[in-house]
């Protein structure tokens, strides 16, 4: 498959991102990430492995882009549930706690 990333044109398959990450191990993920085989690895780092590029160069939303349409499971940052502000009467209720059944 034919994809651009970084704006460069590469010819990627799925056997060939499988055999490119062969031996690497994942790091830490702390955004979204690619499973690929049982691994989960950062999207930025696949990125690095199968282009040749520097991370800096390229974004995440290009190689998730790449690898969804190759049949890689993606896994994106769940959105943070809204912060709820408590009143300040709510936030002294909180502090002294709930009233113990009788």
């Amino acid at each position: 498959m034919r994809c651009v990333i970084a704006r460069f044109p590469f010819e990627l398959t799925k056997s060939g991102v499988l055999e490119s990450m062969k031996g690497i191990k994942p790091e830490p993920v702390t955004g979204e990430s690619v499973i690929i085989g049982r691994r989960h690895y950062p999207v930025k780092q696949v990125g690095q492995v199968i282009t040749r590029q520097d991370r800096r160069d390229f974004s995440a939303a290009e190689v998730l882009r790449a690898m969804t349409q190759l049949g890689f499971t993606c896994r994106t940052l769940p959105k943070a549930a809204p912060v709820r502000i408590l009143s300040s009467l709510q936030h002294a209720s909180a502090m002294l706690g709930s009233p113990m059944p009788v």
